[in-house]
This record gives structure tokens, sequence and C-alpha cells, in this order.
């Protein structure tokens, strides 16, 4: 599996991370569906971006995802390798 960090440039009007920390519930019930796992998960509140870790077979199934839990699907999608 590939580890993938996708980036939501800005949340929708008035979300907080405790939306966010919803939205990741979310996730997590329908992940399996699609073979992913959402590692981690980043809120800047001030600057209302989010960045999600997951490991994936794609960037579509990871895409898929966001897309079945609450529709909240990335800007952008990076495959990454995880450093020390």
């Amino acid at each position: 599996m590939a580890l993938f960090m996708d980036v939501h440039e800005s949340l929708p009007e008035g979300a907080t991370a405790k939306d966010v920390a919803e939205a990741h519930k979310a996730d997590m019930k329908v992940q399996d569906e699609y073979g992913v796992k959402y590692l981690r998960y980043w809120v800047d509140e001030a600057n209302q971006k989010v960045f999600c870790l997951a490991e994936a077979p794609d960037a579509e199934a990871a895409i898929a995802v966001h897309r079945e839990a609450h529709g909240l699907v990335a800007d952008h999608i990076y495959e990454v390798t995880e450093g020390s």
C-alpha cells in the first residue's frame, strides 16, 4: 500500500476542528470498502486547511472515501514516502 497526503485548501464556511473530527469519523466508517486506512489528519483552523494521511491502493481510492463519507474531496493529493 502507498501513502497519500491530501490537502483541503479551504474548509466550508464556519467549519471547525470539531467538524473535521466528525468528517474523519465518517471516513473511518467507509474506508474498508475501498481498502483505505486514514491514519492521521491535521487542521490549520486559522487558515482553514486540512491535511489527511492515508494508506491506500491508489489516490482514487482515498478520494472515493472522502466523497462517500462526507463529500469534502481534497483539492490536492500526493503520494508520499515517510521519513524519519
